[in-house]
């Protein structure tokens, strides 16, 4: 450290003195340092030989500024600055070293330091430095400058990537768990129904007050309700495996969908390759189209499913020669119980649960189910799949 020079312009220091601690293993460097800092502009409230040592200083000492010794046994100065801009991130860190080692000085300057200047500077550039850490600012030893900036404007670059990177890999995750819960707060809301009717016929029964015939009807409806029911748990089982994925071949997958039904025909492209899907939610999407496709046909209307490639993608295509979706029923029909029928006509079976279970479950897995077309002719269903 060479003796102060004449001062260079700066901003007037604060109304009272600059609380400093000197943080250095080496004691002569340190009496040097509190020679250099007492001025009428600052005043040593300390002095710590090791990173540990002015950890446990500072809250009790309140330090505006902190000059750091770089390599120090026990705890460096890249480690105290981390630790110490955690606790007191208001507290400026002006790093002290007597070497230019471009990795160091960048590593203490990641870590929070306010400036770097070497032990060899001259007196004054460590004064500066002192001052500029209260106010904010930052000096650097014109050394290292060069280098270390544009090693600092790489990394920040890559910083800057990286939280980009992590920042929608979160929004991701937030999404999917976000339609995971959706659909099993739907099929919560739909268990409650079968369940509710299963319990009224049972109170019936165990009254003993109805005729035999009576008895048969409420047996026979109980019966239906809790397979109805059973199917749900099925369906409710599925929200927990959409996750686990593995490539799969869909046409085969659409082609046992099919062979339930001779009215569906399977058109895939032979181009299109496997994608990352749950298997088993995968199958059950394509019967819950299917099976919607069904029973809003003709018995002797067809249905087709068709299976192609898009730039970002596949697309799942199922067709029927249905009477179509009225225009105010279109959005509705993928909310729970939900159908395109009212209540009192209506003759096709069924809760109104198959398109909100085949919206969500294919969400889960970063796809959609929109209806793409619909009219007196026919009725389209689109599911939409990412290739992984």
């Amino acid at each position: 450290m060479r003796a102060p020079s004449a001062p260079r312009d700066r901003v007037a220091g604060p109304p009272r003195p600059v609380k400093v601690l000197v943080v250095d293993d080496n004691a002569g460097f340190r009496e040097s340092l509190l020679a250099l800092l007492a001025t009428d502009e600052m005043v040593v409230v300390g002095e710590a030989d090791c990173g540990p040592k002015a950890l446990e200083l500072i809250p009790e000492l309140q330090p505006d500024v902190v000059l750091m010794d770089v390599r120090m046994p026990s705890m460096d100065g890249i480690e105290t600055t981390r630790q110490l801009k955690n606790r007191h991130p208001t507290i400026g860190v002006v790093a002290l070293t007597g070497h230019e080692d471009q990795d160091i000085v960048r590593d203490m300057l990641v870590a929070g330091a306010s400036g770097y200047v070497l032990k060899d500077s001259d007196g004054q550039q460590i004064l500066d430095a002192v001052l500029e850490a209260v106010h904010g600012g930052a000096v650097i030893s014109p050394s290292v400058t060069p280098s270390v900036i544009e090693e600092l404007t790489e990394a920040l670059a890559r910083e800057r990537r990286r939280a980009w990177d992590l920042e929608r890999a979160n929004e991701a995750l937030v999404e999917r768990a976000t339609s995971r819960q959706d659909m099993v707060a739907r099929l919560g809301h739909e268990l409650r129904t079968p369940i509710t009717v299963i319990l009224g016929m049972a109170q019936i029964l165990a009254k003993g007050s109805a005729s035999p015939e009576e008895r048969e009807e409420l047996l026979t409806r109980l019966v239906a309700r809790a397979a109805s029911l059973a199917r749900l748990v099925e369906r409710l089982e599925m929200t927990t495996a959409a996750g686990l994925t593995e490539a799969v071949d869909l046409a085969a997958i659409a082609r046992e969908v099919g062979a339930a039904s001779g009215r569906v025909r399977v058109d895939a492209d032979p181009r299109v390759p496997r994608v990352e899907v749950n298997p088993t939610v995968a199958h059950r999407i394509l019967e819950e189209l299917v099976d919607n496709a069904l029973r809003f046909s003709g018995n002797d209307d067809p249905v087709t499913v068709g299976i192609s490639r898009n730039g970002g993608g596949v697309e799942v295509r199922i067709s029927d020669h249905g009477p179509g979706v009225p225009t105010e029923l279109r959005e509705r029909i993928f909310e729970p119980l939900e159908q395109g029928e009212p209540l009192n006509v209506r003759i096709h079976g069924g809760v109104g649960l198959g398109l909100s279970v085949a919206r969500a479950a294919a969400r889960a897995m970063d796809g959609d189910v929109v209806l793409e077309r619909t009219g007196p002719d026919g009725t389209t269903f689109l599911w939409m799949l990412p290739w992984s």
